[in-house]
């Protein structure tokens, strides 16, 4: 089983069934994702980025190809799969740690034996004083911080991430998007990071999976061979510039081709 990628998407498409008729949102797509890598997916509106969460995720089939992970076909809802969304959707009622341990109970998993876990998530994601909070006592940052806690108390194969950090002001933004790589140079989870800002991307990314308008398809993927952990003064240097101008120039001929 050696050198089995954690994800293998090989030549999926996916075409939703509409009152208007068939719609296809993804096309022949490949992608192969290493275990510990941290792939970003970036593309126009619409271009087919949530529906390839769905399918890895899944929560939805492909129509055509087919989706592995960790060797084995994803043919519905999985256990080693954890998801952080848009917005934190933490529960109002319950704590941030009860918030946390929410997929453990989900699994039907004994949470006492996860309680030390959940612990020291939110220390690691900078909570750790906050676990007998209710989310409405939390900022914005701090209650996406929580969900990234919660995503990973199972210990995923692979986290995916669709667009977590959109709905933050930008400089809340910009210091999740630090906090992210800090937490993900401890953890070294797998991940896939849906998201429209190329900055973001570059700043997190092994490599860059660029999609077409729908339906989409791979139409590049770049490696980000940039040292870590990047800083501030990493957004200002030539390496970065040059990727984050491929992207914009790609990403602008992808659209003008849709």
């Amino acid at each position: 089983m050696a050198n089995v990628p954690t994800l293998d998407i090989d030549g999926i498409s996916v075409v939703y069934q509409t009152t208007q008729g068939p719609l296809l949102a993804l096309r022949g797509l490949d992608l192969k994702i290493e275990k510990g890598q941290f792939v970003s997916v970036i593309g126009s509106s619409g271009c087919g980025k949530s529906t390839l969460l769905r399918v890895v995720s899944g929560l939805m089939p492909v129509s055509e190809g087919s989706a592995k992970l960790s060797g084995s076909a994803i043919t519905g809802p999985r256990s080693d799969v954890g998801i952080v969304f848009q917005q934190p959707t933490l529960l109002p009622w319950k704590t941030v740690i009860e918030n946390v341990l929410v997929p453990i109970r989900a699994l039907g998993l004994p949470t006492a034996n996860y309680r030390a876990r959940a612990e020291e998530l939110l220390e690691l994601v900078g909570l750790g004083k906050f676990a007998n909070h209710l989310p409405r006592e939390l900022s914005g940052g701090m209650q996406q911080r929580a969900g990234i806690a919660r995503g990973l108390i199972h210990d995923p194969a692979v986290l995916l991430m669709d667009e977590p950090f959109a709905a933050l002001d930008a400089l809340t933004r910009e210091r999740m998007t630090m906090e992210l790589q800090s937490i993900w140079l401890n953890t070294r989870k797998t991940v896939v990071f849906i998201t429209h800002s190329i900055p973001e991307a570059v700043f997190l990314a092994d490599k860059i999976v660029v999609l077409s308008g729908r339906p989409g398809t791979k139409v590049l993927e770049v490696p980000v061979d940039i040292a870590r952990p990047r800083t501030l003064e990493t957004l200002a240097s030539p390496e970065f510039g040059k990727i984050a101008n491929q992207l914009r120039q790609m990403l602008g001929a992808s659209s003008a081709m849709h």
